[in-house]
């Protein structure tokens, strides 16, 4: 059987691509399993429900290998959970002719050893392409800050509106919950404000 996995890191983000990309191989509706979040870790539902259902034999697909994730220790993992122990295959679409864990099943336990020196490599690599993004993104920070760009939340300026339901808040006369509903903030919004008052 064939199985697709998709991924986005946010829900703004568009599958229609990757799940295009899917029906062209012919795989059903229901075998193709779509998250829209980070792949920071495994624990997503619709990879969790893939988990459940792939069985020796099947062929997992994916766009690219990031779609599996982002923590190269842990697609290693998986990679080898699902080739080794269910013994079903993965396909990355993306670079078909290195990421086809077939390959490596039709040598034997040479097939193995390659594999495993495959991945360890893949590992490194990724691991050294994370370190130069950090690297770079400190760098342009630095050079950022040295021409005066400032991050983070720009502090608003606290208007009379809020200073007067501020007051009344402070000496008793409404409560906190009537103070958020004049001023229309949530209450994060309220307190991070009423300590950026006190802060003064």
């Amino acid at each position: 059987m064939k199985i697709g996995y998709v991924r986005v890191s946010t829900k703004e983000q568009n599958t229609d691509r990757q799940i295009k990309k899917m029906h062209e191989l012919g795989i059903e509706e229901r075998y193709i399993f779509v998250d829209k979040q980070s792949g920071k870790d495994f624990n997503r539902p619709q990879y969790q429900a893939m988990r459940l259902v792939i069985r020796e034999g099947d062929l997992l697909y994916l766009d690219s290998l990031d779609r599996l994730g982002r923590d190269y220790d842990g697609i290693i993992a998986e990679w080898k959970f699902i080739t080794r122990e269910v013994n079903a295959d993965i396909v990355v679409l993306e670079n078909e002719s290195l990421f086809d864990s077939r390959k490596f099943k039709t040598m034997g336990d040479l097939g193995k050893l390659l594999e495993d020196q495959f991945l360890s490599m893949l590992s490194y690599v990724a691991e050294q392409e994370r370190k130069k993004t950090k690297q770079r993104q400190a760098e342009g920070i630095e050079i950022a800050q040295k021409k005066g760009v400032r991050f983070g939340r720009p502090k608003r300026e606290i208007s009379e509106e809020f200073l007067d339901v501020y007051r009344e808040w402070k000496i008793g006369n409404i409560s906190a919950v009537a103070a958020m509903k004049k001023v229309e903030m949530k209450p994060n919004t309220f307190y991070r404000r009423v300590r950026e008052l006190e802060k003064i």
